[in-house]
């Protein structure tokens, strides 16, 4: 069984299957999905964009939806008795999911650690209780890991091996319907349906805004969990043309001057084409009071985080705003050189993140779990 719970986890989880197949093409694989793993020989018992959420308010929302996929799973993990239990990040849901696995004693391989050593840390102990293995991305989860007595193995970050834009700007430009010779900003409002709510309005405003006072054309890149109905809703009230993007999405954002993004893996993916950014994020009150008393760490981009400094800028909650977007981005705009710097120093951290195979090295581990 596999259980993602995001855009990003399907798309791990797709190469895992796949990798998996390579290894030994007679595995069944099933559990929640999305538009990756449904196009690999992977049964569906469940939809990911029905789960999607960020923040205990924010999942409280779609507590229905939660609730009936857990008892579906649940359900799954007691009568086929998989040989593994693999889980993508998503930790609110898949750790209770890891505790049923282990009362019932399959092996629980989480990929893609939560970032409890970010903030509530305390959960480590469950997961040293429920969780047999885990496969990190980044190299400082080792040793948080490792600390705390949980098996733990490195296998690098899997964007290493798909984060690649090879189409010159122009191409890439004309096909959206844009001019190459002008500044292009990109919008990523997130993979969840409350983060697009939250923040696409905000950056639709601010790029009118920005319009007034420079040439500059937008683009919106739509995540594979959010429907394109659910964009041009937000988008159709704009005067500005805002082409949709729905494929070959790493392209568009190298194309562009600039990245609007939410907080998430996408700020990874733009950093490894190395395109500046801003980022944004916005969650309901509750939700946010009680990460600034948890979180344990000095930025929110995962950019950053790894820089150890603060490379791009980051606007939380009330920041997020339409005449504070434009400020930030201004900045930006108005100093070439400042881009530049940034450009070259986000392409520095690709080295930190190991090399190209995570996808290879996981499937390695699982069916040493299966087989053991």
């Amino acid at each position: 069984m596999l259980v993602v719970g995001e855009a990003s986890g399907d798309a791990h989880g797709a190469r895992l299957v796949e990798a998996l197949h390579r290894r030994d093409g007679t595995i069944k694989v099933f559990g929640v999905a999305g538009e990756q793993l449904q196009a690999t020989r992977f049964e569906a018992l469940f939809s990911v964009a029905r789960l999607t959420g960020m923040g205990l308010v924010e999942l409280a929302g779609n507590l229905g939806n939660i609730l009936r996929a857990y008892r579906l799973l649940k359900q799954a993990l007691k009568k086929r008795r998989p040989n593994l239990l693999v889980l993508i990040d998503f930790p609110e849901f898949n750790l209770r999911l890891a505790r049923l696995a282990k009362s019932l004693r399959i092996p629980v391989l989480y990929y893609i650690s939560p970032q409890i050593w970010a903030w509530r840390q305390g959960r480590v102990k469950q997961i040293a209780k429920w969780v047999d293995h885990m496969a990190v991305v980044f190299p400082f989860e080792v040793d948080f890991y490792a600390r705390h007595q949980v098996k733990v193995s490195f296998v690098g970050h899997p964007l290493l091996e798909t984060v690649r834009a090879r189409q010159d700007r122009g191409t890439v430009l004309r096909r959206l319907g844009l001019d190459p010779a002008k500044l292009t900003i990109g919008l990523l409002p997130g993979s969840r349906h409350g983060e697009v709510s939250k923040h696409l309005s905000i950056m639709r405003d601010a790029a009118l805004l920005l319009r007034q006072q420079r040439g500059v054309q937008f683009f919106c890149v739509r995540a594979n969990t959010i429907e394109a109905s659910a964009i041009e809703a937000l988008l159709q009230n704009s005067t500005l043309k805002i082409p949709i993007v729905d494929q070959e999405r790493y392209e568009a954002i190298n194309a562009a001057d600039l990245i609007w993004t939410a907080s998430g893996t996408a700020t990874l993916e733009v950093a490894l084409l190395g395109r500046p950014m801003i980022v944004v994020y916005r969650m309901s009150p509750l939700t946010y009071w009680l990460g600034r008393r948890l979180v344990q760490v000095e930025h929110v981009a995962m950019a950053n985080l790894l820089a150890g400094e603060r490379l791009v800028p980051e606007l939380l909650q009330d920041e997020v705003n339409p005449a504070r977007l434009v400020s930030e981005t201004i900045k930006l705009l108005d100093d070439h050189k400042l881009r530049l710097d940034i450009s070259e120093k986000l392409s520095k951290l690709r080295e930190r993140l190991g090399t190209p195979g995570a996808a290879d090295r996981v499937a390695d581990i699982a069916l040493s779990m299966m087989t053991a």
